[in-house]
Order: structure tokens, then sequence, then C-alpha cells
């Protein structure tokens, strides 16, 4: 096999895989061998490792060998794969997708700037490889989970955005909500408009200047005793749209701390966040309009979450 190799001495016996890589003498720096693992460059024993192989510890004899002109290593492997904090679905020249926690940003904002996001976070992604800086498409509320899509130039931006614009792009998102709405399958249609002030979505009249038209399509999935998982399938992409649909048909999230409806005592279920989930997105590729379609799974909080309501 090509590349530099290296046999593990005793004296390096127990060190992590990306400490031994990281030394001057060998790739350098952390980020480096953070770029040669995502992209299948290092070996150890002749067997290729991957980013999750960072933190293994090395034996005496072991031998580690770093490939870095292997053949169809120059762009990254398409995913999923993590890259620190980043649950990257997939990669290419043009664009990124993730799967975003619950209290993570997407970008960052002036009233929360020591907070981290995933803009900062690519930022420092792209820099072990050269990149620049992510390119916002859409983006999703702090502690709201689910899919996002960055691009990676100007270009593939300006083709995602125009996709989001004539509202092309199928994004599907779960909530559970108090109550059963009625029908249990239907459209929302309101005229909102944003209180700067306050920072949040209000309705306001049909003929309001400032206001916009918002419309969703929401379908039932399960119903539980005092509460609904719905499924909403967003047509127009306001901020905090689904949240202010809901409320606003007495239908709060479980977990919504701003557009509440009614007393607290309506609201009995302990939950850290809004309950809501971006779980499907699909759009076409800005190189070629290929379809591309991403899902992700519910993380761990919010089926929970069900399960606590199914029992």
């Amino acid at each position: 096999m090509k590349g530099r190799g290296w046999t593990i001495a005793a004296a390096d016996a127990g060190a992590r895989l990306d400490k031994f890589l990281a030394a001057a003498d060998r790739l350098g720096s952390r980020a480096k061998v953070t770029s040669a693992l995502e992209r299948g460059k290092v070996f150890l024993n002749e067997v290729e490792c991957t980013l999750s192989d960072a933190s293994k510890r090395l034996v005496a004899d072991d031998a580690v060998r770093v490939w870095m002109d292997r053949p169809g290593s120059a762009t990254r492997r398409p995913g999923p794969y993590k890259a620190g904090a980043l649950d990257i679905l997939f990669e290419d020249d043009a664009l990124i997708v993730l799967n975003k926690p619950a209290g993570l940003l997407s970008v960052p904002l002036e009233r929360r700037s020591q907070s981290p996001s995933i803009v900062t976070l690519l930022e420092d992604y792209f820099r072990s490889s050269g990149k620049r800086k992510p390119f916002v498409v859409h983006r999703i509320d702090l502690d709201t989970s689910g899919l996002v899509l960055f691009a990676k130039t100007s270009l593939a931006q300006q083709r995602l955005k125009d996709q989001f614009r004539r509202r092309e792009p199928e994004r599907v998102y779960w909530a559970v909500v108090y109550g059963h709405p009625d029908p249990p399958q239907g459209t929302w249609r309101d005229r909102l408009v944003w209180d700067t002030k306050a920072l949040i979505q209000k309705q306001t009249r049909p003929s309001d200047p400032e206001g916009t038209d918002a419309e969703c399509y929401y379908k039932v999935l399960e119903s539980f005793a005092d509460t609904s998982l719905i499924e909403v399938r967003l047509h127009t992409g306001k901020r905090n749209q689904i949240r202010i649909q809901a409320r606003l048909r007495g239908h709060t999230l479980v977990g919504e701390k701003r557009y509440v409806y009614g007393p607290d005592a309506l609201r009995p279920l302990a939950f850290p966040r809004q309950a809501l989930h971006a779980r499907r997105l699909v759009f076409r590729h800005p190189a070629d309009n290929r379809p591309l379609e991403f899902e992700a799974p519910v993380p761990t909080d919010f089926a929970d979450l069900l399960k606590r309501l199914r029992n």
C-alpha cells in the first residue's frame, strides 16, 4: 500500500490515533488528521479508519499508514458520518445536509453571540480542508431538531434559495401537540406578521400590508389521551410557522414556552423544548437537478416522549 507509514514503538503505546498522527513530524495538526480520517486516507494494520476511530488507543507494533493521494479521496464521502458535534447526512462539493440537535442554533444571533451554531461549527469543519465559509439556505429554530441544509458556494446557495422561494422543496415536520386537531387532516392558513420587538409571530388581519401568508398541511399520525402526534407539511416557510399556527387553533406544542394557549394547567407534560422535529427534506441538486431525499429519525428525547404518551 502506498503512503507514509509508522510502526508503533513501546513509547507511543497507549496514545490516541489522532494525537499520534497530529505530531509535527507526521501530519502536523489535529485538523489535518480529521480531514484525512474523513476522506478515508488513514489505515491501521491495513484496515481503513474513519473519524470514529480517532480516539482508538494504539498498541506496540501497530502499523499506521496515511495515504494522502489515495485515488477518490479528494472529495468527502457522501455520509452519514460524524464530524465533532456535526451529524452529517450528506456532503459534496455543492452542499451539506445535517441533522441538527435541539439546543443548537442554526445561525449565529447577535443576542446570543457566545452560543455555538451550525454555521460556526461548519466554519471550523471547512477550515480543516481549506474550504470557504458555509452559505445559509434555510434554518430551523434553536430548540427544534432535524434537517438543515447549507450550500458550499454562492451559486449553489442562490439556486437552492430559488427552489425554496418557488416553494418546491418538500419539508415535513413531526410535532406533538395538546388536544386532537379536528378534522384529523387539513390545511392551516393564516396571515402573520413578525413582531420585531417581541421577536414572535402574530396573527394579523388579511388586509395588513405588513403581513404575509402562512400555509401548511397537517395530518394526525397518532392520538393519545390528551395529545396528538401530527405531521406537518409546509407550503410556506415562515419563522416559527408551525408553532404559531398550531397555537392559533388551541393546539400548543408540548414543551412550548412562547406560543402558548390558555393557563399552564392545560399543559401538564414536562418536556424541555417544543416537541418539533424536521423529519423529511426533498429538493433538487443545484448542479444537475437530480432529486435528493433525506429523513432524520426523531432524537432520543422525542422518542422517549412518544413512549411516555403511549404508556
